[in-house]
């Protein structure tokens, strides 16, 4: 599993190299500059892929790719990266080549360079199902394929090695979450009639991760959803969808610590500890537990283990949703006729649920970047959303007959304890948050590492302390609000609709106004629309009942 000294050099080129090829380049293209107007020189710098190289967050990409892939694992605590960190992947190897800006000098060069950096295109559009728009003119010299770099806005560098089988695994992976567990209970708040807005979301979402394809291909040195904010609305606009993005996540890092609680206390039911006169029942005293297991994995800097780890996320879900059926079907759980067509007082909630099993698009741009072929995106994107889809829908359907309006939050809790079967969907449940929770949460951490003073950047005391920090107030706040449903319903109504339907529009309409079509400002606007309405109802909903609850 670990990299051999041929393979780091794939992405240890000279930068001396780098800057003859630039300036020999230059001096042939010195008699054509007067192709390239006045006008485009003095464009909005915000709106120029070398502003993004001093905004905040840098470390956006490279922490959502390991959020989102699965490289081969290679890991040391916090602390001065090594060169380690640049191994192979597994599946998606392009998503996670990248390393951070104080890392990489030039140490070795390789005697010749792979096939693949030589000549690694630069940014293609190909749109097949939303009619072509035309891109702007941009104020960079045009250089030759084979000559330009391949590094993105921030200098890491960029491979566009990802096939399709590797980018739909990469967006299966991100959108086959805890979600999940919750579909039987989105069909008791909604009923019958309210699974329609699980299909409805689907193809919203789907046409909102091409408009993301359309912001990224409009200018060069997009690369993820903060270039694409910074692009729309400046560096206000980046800053502000990052804490949107960086919020999501965290919240989900609190879904983890509930789902904790909830299982094991089911599974332990008596458990519980006495400690200075306090009493801890089973489920504050599992996730306590659950707390120090997983805070050493968030003190890992190079995460790449557990992302490596993390493809068993998909395997995990496809797992408990096979228990589901084996339950209902073979053991003859449940199965009881339901007559509820339409709960219209908790419909909202429902809402928040459905919504929240589509919140990926944040690493939407960084796949679609990665692949070798980007016209291949529309089918990775339709594949993606095609297989989830089925498996949300279909577990939802068998849930919610098997167990009626009794359906839990998560429907492991309801499966039967005495059954083999339960026992395996529970701890498959159980670990997995185990791997997901530090690439969850790493992003968050990373983002307010940037922030440190400069005199503090090389320390280990100051991430760990950050990450620890963190943890804790996850921990917190999951304790505080123990509604695994209702939290969900929020994060999907408020944060979910931002995210997936509502900024994708705003951006797309912004970035390329007045080069679009009448009829894509007409669905842009209806998205905007249902996202709006979607994430009021569903957010006052979700709000209500947690204030409720809690009184």
């Amino acid at each position: 599993m670990k990299n051999s000294i041929s393979e780091q050099s794939f992405y240890i080129e000279s930068e001396e190299e780098d800057d003859e090829h630039l300036e020999k380049h230059e001096n042939e293209e010195e008699g054509n500059e007067s192709d390239f107007s006045n006008e485009d020189n003095n464009d909005d710098e915000t709106n120029r892929p070398n502003s993004l190289t001093s905004a905040w967050p840098q470390s956006y990409r490279q922490s959502m790719d390991l959020y989102s892939n699965v490289p081969s694992p290679s890991l040391h605590f916090l602390g001065t990266p090594s060169l380690s960190r640049l191994g192979s992947s597994f599946f998606g190897s392009s998503l996670i080549r990248r390393h951070t800006p104080e890392v990489l000098p030039s140490l070795h060069k390789p005697l010749i360079l792979p096939a693949e950096e030589e000549k690694a295109p630069y940014r293609r559009s190909s749109h097949g199902l939303i009619p072509p728009l035309h891109p702007r003119k941009s104020s960079i010299k045009k250089i030759p394929d084979i000559e330009r770099p391949s590094k993105d806005a921030h200098g890491l560098p960029i491979s566009h090695q990802s096939t399709y089988g590797q980018a739909v695994v990469n967006g299966m992976n991100v959108l086959c979450g805890v979600g999940l567990l919750s579909t039987p209970y989105a069909v008791k708040e909604g009923g019958w009639a309210g699974l329609s807005i699980l299909f409805i979301f689907g193809i919203l979402s789907f046409y909102t991760g091409m408009l993301l394809r359309y912001c990224l291909d409009s200018q060069p040195g997009l690369e993820t959803y903060p270039d694409i904010g910074q692009a729309a609305f400046g560096t206000m606009g980046r800053i502000v969808i990052s804490i949107i993005l960086y919020v999501e996540l965290y919240a989900s890092c609190v879904e983890y610590m509930i789902l904790e609680g909830d299982n094991l206390s089911a599974i332990f039911p008596n458990a519980h500890l006495s400690l200075g006169g306090f009493e801890l029942d089973a489920r504050h005293l599992f996730v306590l537990i659950a707390t120090l297991a997983i805070l050493p994995t968030v003190w890992l800097r190079d995460l790449s283990v557990l992302s490596y780890i993390s493809v068993g996320g998909v395997i995990a879900s496809i797992l408990v949703v096979l228990c589901l059926y084996w339950a209902g079907l073979v053991d003859h759980v449940g199965f009881e006729s339901k007559e509820t067509i339409l709960n219209l007082p908790t419909l909202p909630v429902a809402i928040g649920l459905y919504g929240f099993c589509y919140s990926g698009h944040a690493v939407f741009p960084n796949i679609y970047t990665s692949l070798a072929d980007r016209s291949q995106f529309p089918a990775v994107l339709l594949t993606s959303f095609g297989l989830v889809t089925l498996l949300y829908g279909g577990t939802a359907v068998l849930g919610y007959l098997m167990f009626g309006d009794s359906a839990e939050s998560q429907f492991t809790l309801n499966l039967p304890k005495e059954l083999m079967v339960s026992k395996v969907a529970v701890w498959t449940t159980v670990v997995n948050p185990f791997t997901k929770f530090a690439l969850t949460l790493s992003p968050v951490a990373m983002s307010l590492e940037e922030l440190l003073p400069s005199k503090h950047t090389k320390s280990h005391l100051y991430p760990i302390l950050i990450r620890t920090a963190l943890t804790i107030s996850t921990v917190v706040v999951g304790l505080a609000v123990p509604f695994f449903g209702l939290v969900m319903a929020l994060i999907g109504s408020l944060l979910t609709m931002l995210v997936t339907l509502i900024l994708p529009c705003v951006c797309f309409l912004r970035i390329l106004k007045g080069k679009t079509s009448r009829l894509q400002v007409t669905i842009c606007v209806l998205i905007i629309t249902v996202g709006t309405a979607s994430a009021l109802v569903g957010s006052y909903s979700a709000l209500s009942k947690i204030i409720q609850s809690m009184i």
